[in-house]
């Protein structure tokens, strides 16, 4: 039986150990350099009894694979389901997300611009764009863009939108409907349906960290090597070597390392100057405000709010004690504020400050009242945060991707494969799961090579596009 070594205990390794046991491959063992399962997706309980995870994680499925595991992870009742309420806030007020199809609630001068730009755009012909500011511009029109888009999306990537492609773009961001722009204005109505995550989910207990630490207490404890740093990789030998002095052969390694740490770790320093051009990333700074009392009404059932103006330095705030009311030590003395900031050469923070800063945005947003309401402060910086469309991304991983596999290792992931359109936790977790289906049965990956497809609608199990020939061995009875 062949030797498959996985790296990373994150959600996509996670899924490739599961997938292995089902299919009764024994013969796997997975590396994680760090205490405990469950990689971005981890949670964190306080010193006062505060559960905060990194960042503001919701969960909604592509896969019914995916949805049956999370059943089994936490049962049918270890799940609370809500509709999502996301807003923006600016210009001192709330405006529903998507904010391109309620610009009615915004102030004259703004709204009078937005529709401007948007009848602009219904006259010109199509245009190719170059890069996502151009789509922006194309597709919203200058004004939607100069009063929200721009400065928005900079703030959450980290990367002026001129840098970036579009290519991942897909069902991420709501296109904006002309007609259905003045109906809402006329009929002063509010549209907050688009989306495939309006619905979703979220453990009652222990944050998203829950749901992968009952992944891997469900895996052989004895194959689940934790506190292992990986030092090198020996693509001729096919040996893992790690820090404590360890060696580990393998026919097959699934990593799920960041794909510029494989290149480093490999010694395959051909791969950087394209790794520098295409495989840019942003890093995210988690800050959990826990606060005494109540929400106030306007915030009680919202669920996360994004802010493009500079008046504060988070980009996205989640009402965490909303999510469940387990993440606070008593609901009916406490809840919870979630802030993420981002990071990047382009976009540099200050770290010594950063946590006075957000909470003074906190003030000035007006989400928080008094300074004297908060009773814990909790902050996490995740040096390798969101993968960055960049604009060399997709001939950078044309050259990589294919020549690790002609090796024998297949980096998957979000980080592993760096395409930020499959990074979900959905997505992430059956990247594990269908390159052991590919390794073991010859299916096809879906999610991997074709995120357009996978993101389109619900897959089946096994998968729709799957032949005949693999379909009992990925699916035995």
């Amino acid at each position: 039986m062949e030797t498959i070594l996985i790296l990373g205990a994150g959600p996509t390794g996670l899924g490739a150990a599961r997938r292995l046991e089902e299919l009764g491959h024994s013969n796997w063992r997975l590396l994680e350099s760090s205490s405990a399962a469950g990689g971005l997706a981890a949670s964190f309980v306080d010193d006062h009894g505060f559960t905060w995870d990194i960042g503001g994680h919701v969960q909604f499925s592509h896969y019914e694979y995916f949805d049956r595991a999370m059943v089994e992870f936490l049962g049918q009742d270890g799940w609370l389901h809500h509709e999502r309420e996301s807003w923006v806030w600016m210009r001192d007020r709330f405006i529903p997300y998507p904010f391109q199809n309620n610009i009615r609630r915004l102030p004259p001068a703004d709204l009078d611009k937005c529709l401007a730009g948007l009848v602009d755009i219904t006259r010109n012909g199509h245009v190719q764009p170059a890069n996502f500011r151009d789509w922006i511009l194309a597709t919203f029109g200058q004004g939607l863009a100069e009063v929200f888009l721009l400065p928005y999306n900079f703030k959450v990537w980290a990367y002026p939108p001129e840098l970036m492609n579009a290519v991942w773009v897909g069902e991420r961001v709501a296109v904006t409907d002309l007609k259905r722009v003045l109906h809402n204005l006329v009929h002063a109505r509010d549209d907050v349906s688009w989306g495939p995550n309006n619905t979703f989910q979220f453990p009652v207990r222990g944050g998203t960290g829950a749901i992968w630490r009952a992944c891997a207490e469900r895996l052989p404890q004895d194959r689940l090597q934790y506190n292992t740093r990986v030092m090198g990789i020996d693509l001729k030998e096919k040996t893992v070597t790690t820090a404590d002095g360890r060696s580990f052969r393998y026919h097959y390694l699934i990593s799920t390392i960041p794909l510029t740490e494989l290149i480093q770790l490999t010694g395959q320093t051909q791969f950087q100057p394209a790794a520098e051009r295409g495989l840019l990333h942003s890093s995210s700074n988690i800050f959990g405000i826990g606060l005494r009392g109540q929400p106030r009404a306007e915030l009680a059932k919202k669920c996360w709010m994004y802010f493009p103006e500079d008046n504060c330095p988070f980009y996205r705030v989640t009402v965490f004690s909303n999510y469940s009311p387990n993440n606070v030590p008593d609901i009916r003395h406490y809840w919870s504020l979630m802030a993420e900031v981002s990071e990047s050469p382009h976009k540099p923070v200050d770290q010594t400050r950063l946590m006075e800063q957000v909470i003074d945005g906190l003030l000035a947003t007006r989400l928080i009242e008094r300074r004297e309401d908060i009773v814990s402060t909790w902050k996490y910086r995740a040096g390798h945060g969101y993968p960055t469309p960049g604009l060399q991304r997709d001939a950078a991983l044309a050259e990589i991707i294919p020549f690790f596999e002609s090796k024998n290792v297949y980096s998957r992931g979000r980080f592993g494969l760096w395409k930020y359109e499959v990074s979900n936790q959905d997505h992430s977790f059956m990247q594990g799961v269908e390159i052991v289906e590919r390794l073991r049965n010859g299916c096809a990956e879906v999610t991997a090579a074709n995120p357009n497809l996978a993101n389109s609608k619900k897959h089946p199990w096994p998968f729709e596009s799957w032949t005949p020939k693999n379909l009992w061995a990925a699916n035995p009875a």
